[in-house]
């Protein structure tokens, strides 16, 4: 999320807890050591420096502090973010970088490690003959089969021109390609027009500071299309900036509130004003998929659009995510977001830990689930193989003599045109539950 625009979002509703936060107190630099706690803090760090018998990572050590501080809220939304980790987040927001133009998910089920999950046709990646599945090996000489996905996707993004040596393994046959990084655009719509002349809108994050004028660019494009109804698809999208997803919803509501913040003294606030009826807006008949994984300002948009009865929607409960953050720069170049509001839906309700619960209730059938098996009693480092839906499967036993394997999720299919929204009615229930209640 982008500080400036949330902390602007903010700034209202943040006064009256300006004002709860200088009453209360805090620590400052000079009146840390004024309590046992804050005393006992800082001879913690000293004598680590002093005693611990291997040298300490001081910026570590001190990360590791900001980290457990934010972490004793219990708030999973409440967090600190590495100033690596922070770069990349803002270079994803800004929706421009440089790199060879794949799109990544982890090649480990424990989340580490690097495969592609698609290749743009006018990227360094696509010219070079690398494929949907290769997965990570090395980048220049560092191995990367268990790094976490943030540190790959930084090694692979750098300067505009500056070359990159990666190796790949494709069915377990190893391959070194040198790409130059080039300028990488992320599209956060896709969009296709359906039998029936029904209009498909998929909005894949929020977390996009493009992310609103590319959608009204859609939209736009299906208005000249005249199509006879529209479908928005907020499955998978996690959220992402609070103005964009009241920028989409207004795309289609003309008058009332959209969503409201809430602050910690129970102050509630009309974020962004009320709906603007525009020549722009679509007026037709809507329908909104969501699922488990639709967060944040998925649910504001579809809140909005089910409170005002502007939309039907169609498919699983949502996350739950009824919070917004304010995020702040840090000295180091990290990031600390921190939850500072509630938000409320027009009619007033609210959804964290609940989430939005579709009008009409559908299975997303999109993901299969994987096969998952375990066995022991197994001589330790020994190499077992499975027969998984007739094909082979090698595993090899740890220490104990245990053995796990657990299959890949099948993912819905990506077009390698960005904007180029890929779908199958057949496998697909929720979207064909959406083209039958559009088509009667």
């Amino acid at each position: 999320m982008n500080a400036k625009r949330l902390t602007t979002v903010g700034v209202a509703l943040s006064a009256t807890a300006a004002v709860a936060y200088a009453q209360l107190g805090g620590y400052t630099q000079a009146n840390l050591s004024s309590t046992a706690t804050g005393k006992s803090f800082l001879q913690v760090i000293n004598d680590l420096n002093r005693l611990y018998l291997y040298p300490v990572d001081q910026e570590k050590l001190l990360r590791g502090a900001i980290t457990g501080a934010l972490g004793s809220l219990d708030d999973e939304f409440t967090y600190y973010s590495q100033p690596e980790d922070n770069a990349i987040d803002a270079e994803n927001l800004s929706g421009e970088f440089y790199g060879i133009g794949v799109q990544l998910v982890a090649a480990n089920p424990d989340g580490t490690g690097g495969k592609i999950d698609n290749v743009f046709r006018t990227g360094a990646a696509s010219t070079a003959g690398v494929q949907i599945g290769d997965v990570f090996v090395k980048i220049d000489d560092k191995d990367v089969t268990s790094a976490k996905l943030n540190e790959i996707v930084r090694l692979v993004r750098g300067k505009q021109g500056t070359t990159v040596n990666v190796t790949f393994a494709r069915d377990g046959k190893p391959y070194t390609v040198k790409m130059e990084r080039q300028p990488v655009a992320i599209v956060s719509v896709e969009q296709t027009v359906l039998p029936g002349n029904i209009g498909y809108i998929a909005l894949n994050t929020f977390y996009n500071e493009k992310a609103s004028e590319q959608f009204a660019a859609a939209v736009a494009d299906m208005k000249k299309k005249n199509v006879s109804s529209l479908i928005l698809d907020l499955r998978d999208n996690g959220g992402g900036l609070l103005n964009a997803g009241r920028d989409v919803a207004d795309q289609f509501i003309q008058s009332g509130p959209i969503v409201s913040l809430r602050d910690r003294s129970k102050r509630t606030q009309v974020f962004g004003g009320n709906a603007t009826n525009r020549a722009t807006d679509y007026t037709g008949k809507l329908i909104v998929l969501v699922n488990k994984n639709s967060a944040s300002a998925s649910e504001v948009v579809s809140g909005a659009l089910q409170d005002t009865g502007r939309a039907t929607v169609v498919g699983e409960q949502t996350f739950g995510k009824g919070v917004a953050q304010i995020p702040t720069t840090l000295p180091d170049g990290g990031k600390a977001a921190i939850v500072n509001s509630e938000w409320l839906t027009p009619k007033g309700r609210e959804i964290h830990k609940k989430g939005i619960t579709p009008d009409v209730v559908v299975k997303d059938t999109r993901y299969t689930t994987p096969p998952n098996l375990s066995g022991s009693g197994v001589t330790p480092g020994a190499k077992i193989t499975l027969t998984i839906e007739g094909k082979p499967v090698t595993v090899t036993a740890d220490k104990d003599g245990k053995f796990s394997y657990t299959g890949e999720i099948k993912r819905p299919s990506r077009s390698a045109a960005q904007g180029e929204a890929v779908v199958d009615l057949q496998t697909d229930a929720i979207l064909k539950k959406a083209v039958e209640l559009l088509s009667k």
